[in-house]
């Protein structure tokens, strides 16, 4: 019997025949922009896209179970589901939270060394250990997802302490945005940092999405 494009039609594997060939992505809400943006620049319409709160980003002993439960309860409505996380400080318990959970995942330690490339990151790991980093979103949300939550808008004095260590914030540019660029620079001068801009575009990022389908 020929299936139909119905919703409530189902395919040989369960699936609603809508859902056939489409792919849930799970992803970090820091990283929306940088997926909605490659989405619309490839024509990749067979991906959806359900972002978890950025904040997370803050406590990645949250990040596990969020991820869980968000692949549990869309896992039966997608022929794939995608976690566009790295291993992001779970110490490769997300990892294996997703092997468990029969997904796979981002390729990395964290979003910095997969927008660099992880290869490139690996490579200049030894060299850059004092380098501070941050992305296209963390630079626009720097008083949220770093000034205030180090304390450093109650505490400024605060500041040499954490950052006595390094010598450098890089601005890894996911794209050419001059005010981007200005504001970096910056949090860098905030932060009494040297300041680096390196644009990498969207890294290693592209080919994980690409290899989708």
């Amino acid at each position: 019997m020929a299936l139909t494009l119905d919703d409530d039609a189902l395919t040989e594997q369960g699936l609603p025949a809508a859902r056939q060939g489409r792919v849930l992505l799970i992803a970090c809400g820091a990283l929306a922009h940088e997926i909605l943006a490659l989405k619309a620049a490839n024509g990749w319409d067979h991906l959806d896209l359900q972002c978890l709160p950025a904040k997370l980003h803050l406590y990645p002993e949250k990040i596990i179970p969020a991820v869980a439960a968000a692949v549990q309860d869309h896992k039966g409505a997608y022929e794939t589901v995608f976690v566009v996380y790295a291993d992001c400080g779970t110490g490769g318990l997300l990892f294996e939270k997703c092997k468990e959970l029969g997904v796979q995942m981002v390729e990395g330690p964290h979003c910095y060394s997969f927008f660099e490339g992880n290869a490139v990151f690996a490579e200049k790991a030894e060299t850059e250990f004092t380098a501070f980093y941050l992305t296209d979103f963390l630079v626009r949300q720097f008083d949220a997802f770093v000034w205030r939550p180090m304390g450093l808008d109650r505490h400024p004095e605060l500041r040499d302490m954490y950052f006595k260590h390094y010598t450098k914030l890089v601005y890894q540019a996911q794209t050419d945005d001059p005010a981007l660029d200005a504001k970096a620079a910056e949090c860098a001068a905030r932060l009494g940092l040297a300041y680096e801009r390196r644009f990498t575009g969207y890294g290693d990022l592209t080919g994980a999405l690409a290899a989708l389908g």
